[in-house]
């Protein structure tokens, strides 16, 4: 099965879980998302959709819109080799998701559940975040622990990460 909008707007509602949803034109950037002033704006998150050098393992990174990701801490958070963002073709390949799309649950369309998904601690500390349902003309206000357990129902492992983290030890 293939998620898109309203399959995961349905999984949500049978789980019972509670979510704001807002539509909206489609946006394909964090600039393109602050010009909709969106209630929830505040919890809008970047996600990040990396490979390692050989593309054998990808990941998603869920960070707050106003931080920045260093590749190279972030291939030793991480625990691989060095990272670059994946094209499109693995986007569509590996999460069923167009540019723009990124989210966390463009993971119920991994069936091999090969991609690894990384929320940032601030993200958890916010308690929600606002993410695309597959689509990115809608925007959903949603728990983290909410999203968390319905990807680890599905069967992919969700890491919290540092970003910020001292990597000397």
């Amino acid at each position: 099965m293939m998620y898109r909008m309203d399959e995961v707007l349905s999984l949500i509602d049978n789980k019972g879980i509670k979510y704001d949803l807002e539509k909206h034109v489609p946006v394909y950037t964090i600039e393109e998302m602050d010009e909709l002033e969106l209630p929830f704006s505040d919890f809008v998150v970047k996600n990040l959709f990396l490979r390692d050098y050989k593309g054998r393992e990808h990941f998603l990174v869920v960070l707050k819109k106003d931080k920045s990701a260093d590749l190279k801490k972030l291939k030793v958070i991480l625990g691989s080799t060095p990272l670059s963002f994946a094209s499109e073709d693995r986007l569509s390949k590996y999460l069923g998701l167009s540019k723009g799309e990124v989210t966390p649950f463009g993971v119920l369309n991994d069936e091999s559940h090969s991609v690894k998904i990384f929320i940032d601690k601030d993200v958890v500390a916010d308690g929600k975040l606002a993410i695309h349902p597959n689509d990115n003309k809608a925007t959903v206000l949603i728990g983290v622990k909410d999203l968390i357990g319905l990807i680890a129902e599905y069967g992919t492992e969700v890491r919290i990460i540092d970003l910020e983290g001292d990597l000397n030890g």
